[in-house]
């Protein structure tokens, strides 16, 4: 994680691993098959992986160990939680030989994982029920090649919580599900009436204080790129994609945002009631809901033109590349992500259940919950290629060369926000993201 926010620090459950996924990129590999994973006996010890995030967080998954171990004979699990902010680098520097038979990883590094032989595929170790019952969004964020990596206990969500009473008060009428979103003109038009009733004229939270050159701008704003009917990457290429006229004039409004945003540099100005609006994503619900109660409503971030969109993915959990006991990884992970852990997990960290039974069940996502939306926009998923205007939940590119996409964005982003002009912002973004791809023969994964 970044030393750039402290806050981020106890979003863990957002899947915003703020670690520099930078030194990913420099990472070899992308020859030869696919990973050595063997099937082994089905019984005996397996070693287990997994980041140590809120406290909550890592009661839950010591619980669900335990359980398992308890429950049957066959098969012990040995489980080590490493510090989220050495979590990633850890799994980079350590030899596909010496990973764990189950490891847990941040979804956007996946790919690379997978290009690098640290990942083998698990669509013959996990169950048909398991790979049923996962959500669509969170089988996207696992899938490369038709061959599926990765599932995750929880996923993530992006969305504007307002302060009904102020909102009410400054006469602005406001979205109340995904079909009655607001268009990018009318959000602005929102935060100048807001601004008119406002003691300093700042109305808005965009979660400012850490910058943006970071996993948190790319997962918080690539929603306008997308939502503007741009991509990050398409077709292996950022040019033509990042860089398009709708995309610059949609960062531009962005840009004119800044204006309304308050600093927030204390982390309480929507939930003191200093700013109306606030950008974030589900995490962040607890705290909002303590402080504001019923005035607090929930709503979808604004459309640019190809339909609102949100950012999606988090935490998943996947099988070493060299384990000797893939069947045996394959049965802890059906136990994992069953309804009983998937809950409690959820229920420790707050986040989106990334199965359709515990989903179906939760109390805060479910029909009629204070956040359905979260799981209405989960339930449009569009994958990282087929953005369309229908489609909500956009998977952060699946490619090994995602670091490289992420630093430069998120980089071009927060000099936008700066004041640069976003066109050539952008165009130097994509620029350097091709050439990239261009020197690592687009990191095709065989």
């Amino acid at each position: 994680m970044s030393s750039t926010s402290r806050k981020y620090r106890r979003t863990a459950c957002t899947g915003l691993a703020l670690a520099p996924l930078v030194a990913l990129a420099a990472c070899g590999g992308g020859s030869g098959t696919d990973a050595s994973a063997e099937a082994g006996s089905g019984k005996g010890t397996i070693s287990v992986w997994a980041h140590q995030g809120q406290k909550n967080e890592a009661s839950a998954l010591q619980n669900a160990v335990k359980s398992f171990n308890s429950s049957q004979n066959k098969i012990k699990v040995d489980l080590k939680l490493i510090p989220e902010a050495d979590y990633t680098k850890t799994i980079t520097a350590t030899d596909a030989a010496e990973l764990p038979d189950v490891l847990e990883f941040d979804g956007p590094t996946m790919a690379n994982f997978v290009y690098n032989k640290k990942l083998a595929p698990i669509d013959t170790y996990v169950s048909a029920k398991t790979m049923d019952n996962a959500t669509d969004a969170s089988k996207a964020q696992g899938e490369v090649d038709g061959k599926h990596y990765g599932l995750g206990m929880f996923d993530s969500g992006l969305g504007i919580y307002g302060n009904k009473k102020l909102l009410d008060a400054a006469g602005v009428k406001y979205p109340t599900s995904l079909s009655d979103d607001w268009t990018a003109e009318e959000f602005t038009a929102a935060l100048k009436a807001l601004k008119a009733k406002d003691s300093d004229g700042k109305t808005l939270d965009l979660q400012e204080s850490g910058g943006y050159a970071n996993e948190w701008g790319t997962y918080g704003f690539a929603p306008i790129v997308w939502s503007a009917g741009g991509s990050l990457l398409k077709d292996g290429k950022a040019e033509g994609a990042l860089d398009t006229p709708a995309v610059v004039s949609a960062l531009k409004t962005f840009q004119s945002w800044k204006t309304y945003v308050d600093p927030n540099t204390d982390g309480n100005a929507f939930a003191k009631g200093r700013v109306a609006l606030s950008w974030v994503g589900h995490w962040m619900y607890p705290a909002y809901s303590q402080a504001l109660g019923d005035d607090l409503v929930v709503l979808p971030l604004p459309d640019f033109g190809n339909g609102p969109k949100t950012g999606q993915g988090s935490w998943a959990w996947g099988i070493g590349a060299d384990t000797k006991n893939a069947k045996a990884a394959g049965t802890f992970l059906d136990t994992l992500l069953n309804d009983t852990n998937v809950t409690a997990m959820t229920t420790a960290n707050g986040a989106v259940p990334a199965t359709k039974t515990a989903l179906a069940k939760s109390s805060l996502y479910k029909e009629g919950g204070p956040l359905q939306l979260y799981a209405d926009q989960l339930a449009k998923p569009c994958g990282d290629s087929d953005i369309t205007k229908s489609c909500v939940a956009v998977t952060r590119p699946v490619t090994a060369g995602y670091p490289t996409v992420t630093a430069k964005f998120s980089e071009a982003l927060n000099s936008i926000y700066g004041g640069a002009d976003p066109k050539k912002a952008l165009e130097k973004a994509a620029r350097a993201i091709d050439q990239d791809f261009s020197d690592n023969a687009g990191y095709k994964i065989p």
